[in-house]
């Protein structure tokens, strides 16, 4: 029986935001794991061995991509629609599955002819077998059927269990520069290895024993789409590493790697909720609910808005600290890329709602994939220009344009949707408090505080002015936040 009115309304509001803060949760995992772990592991291994771990990431990056087809995210959508019927979704979800394990075994084929006849990958023969355990893994997870679930408590407190056993392994086994193949190996397994317990954990949601009349054929037009996606967004998320490994060295690799972790850890902040959304978005697509898929998706744009610019901006003007906080002096050539690359977190946090959370739900893949093509030719292109001359530097600028071209490209796309939305936003009010918070926090570059003790108290007076300023102005979002962390206080108060 389908909820209706005021009570569906507050049941699926609820809903949403347990899933956005079980999410958001997983993504401050993400974001503390490396801030504990990667100022020590950048000291031990310094810029030449994190670089050699980056690059061969990004090799795998490809085969796992290959492998995966466009599964991740079709199989959200594919499994979201039929997420009430036990004998459906465990049809799909074992079509979905056979597909992927036999691609897996194709990608493992090529990667070993790829490592006999590429001297450059055969030089990190061992660190490349080992990272290329994540192909297998990512498979055999099936995340995206606990996505399209909503199973977003287990996911986050399956990943942080793992993430603490490789924190306290990466401190206990990573002492020389040589333990550069340990420190992928434990990357792998706090990011891949709880994939085990999801195929374990699979029979609660369907049956493992694989049903009669299972269509795989039906998939692949949808799967080739979604595969098309993943080739563009995997090829320009890991281009510039390959063509620096390729073009430069393993330290302008290093100096790179650490300005995109950043970046990376900020963009998991701000995309938290796209990821909670998509099944969510999928299911009023399917149901025919499209007042509250707008009503949602320009709630999740002003979001973005708020906090991805102001994410963006901080940290390109505390890039010194940042670098020399997670990674020493020996990563002083990784504060001109992070300073570049920074507006990408912004320009990602828009294009995730406008391509994954709008674009995708509504069968306009190919549009996504459009626009993601742009982007791979644009950064392909630019890297080309740029990486000779300004190596770590050049790699990031093509990253900036490249995102941007895709964002572009979406926009267009969508603007008889989102037109109105972005014509009438108060980009005054946003341009105004970014002015304040920034004149907040600047002024402690000035006090010769340690790295650390910048990044605080400049962070508390950038931030603080910031939400000040937009409360104030009466934000829509920063005022919703902060009366449901009032509210929150109220209740414990008045529990306690």
């Amino acid at each position: 029986m389908r909820t209706t009115g005021n009570a569906g309304d507050a049941a699926r509001g609820k809903s949403v935001r347990k899933n956005f803060m079980m999410n958001a949760l997983l993504a401050m995992s993400s974001f503390v794991f490396p801030i504990i772990t990667f100022p020590y592991v950048s000291r031990v291994l310094g810029p030449a061995g994190t670089g050699r771990v980056s690059f061969a990431t990004s090799v795998i990056a490809y085969f796992s991509m290959f492998a995966q087809l466009g599964i991740p995210t079709y199989g959200i959508r594919a499994c979201a629609k039929v997420r009430d019927d036990r004998e459906a979704l465990t049809r799909t979800a074992h079509e979905l599955l056979g597909i992927n394990l036999a691609m897996d075994a194709l990608s493992y084929l090529l990667l070993a002819l790829a490592l006999l006849v590429v001297p450059r990958l055969a030089a990190d023969r061992t660190l490349i077998v080992i990272i290329s355990a994540t192909v297998l893994l990512n498979s055999i997870g099936m995340e995206w059927l606990y996505k399209a679930l909503e199973q977003y408590t287990y996911i986050t407190v399956r990943s942080i269990a793992f993430k603490l056993v490789a924190l306290a392994a990466m401190f206990l086994l990573i002492h020389a520069e040589g333990d550069y193949v340990i420190y992928g190996g434990i990357s792998i397994f706090a990011a891949s290895a709880s994939n085990l317990l999801n195929f374990a954990n699979a029979r609660r949601y369907i049956d493992l024993r694989r049903p009669r009349g299972c269509d795989w054929r039906r998939h692949v037009k949808p799967v080739m789409i979604f595969f098309g996606m993943s080739c563009a967004a995997t090829v320009y998320t890991n281009l510039d590493a390959l063509m620096l490994g390729f073009m430069t060295t393993d330290v302008d690799v290093g100096y790179y790697n650490a300005a995109v972790k950043i970046k990376n850890i900020l963009v998991s902040v701000v995309t938290a909720l796209g990821a909670v959304l998509l099944p969510r978005f999928s299911y009023y697509v399917e149901h025919g609910q499209m007042d509250e898929f707008r009503r949602m998706a320009q709630k999740a744009l002003r979001f973005v808005l708020v906090f991805a610019s102001a994410l963006s901006v901080y940290f390109a003007l505390y890039a010194p600290e940042c670098i020399l906080f997670l990674s020493g002096d020996a990563f002083m050539g990784s504060i001109e890329p992070m300073r570049f690359i920074m507006p990408t977190v912004l320009f990602i946090g828009l294009s995730n709602v406008l391509g994954m959370q709008i674009l995708v739900p509504l069968g306009h893949e190919r549009l996504v994939l459009k626009s993601e093509v742009a982007g791979v030719i644009v950064d392909l292109i630019l890297n080309a220009l740029l990486i000779p001359r300004f190596r770590a530097t050049g790699a990031a600028i093509g990253t900036l344009v490249a995102e941007a071209a895709v964002l572009a490209v979406q926009y267009r796309a969508l603007r008889g949707e989102v037109g109105a939305f972005f014509r009438t936003y108060a980009w005054g009010r946003l341009v105004v408090g970014l002015a304040v918070a920034a004149a907040a926090g600047y002024w402690v570059k000035y006090l010769s505080l340690g790295s650390f003790a910048s990044l605080v108290v400049s962070a508390a007076c950038f931030f603080g002015a910031y939400a000040l300023f937009m409360l104030w102005r009466r934000d829509e979002i920063v005022c919703q936040t902060w009366a449901q962390v009032c509210a929150k206080l109220r209740k414990l108060r008045g529990s306690g």
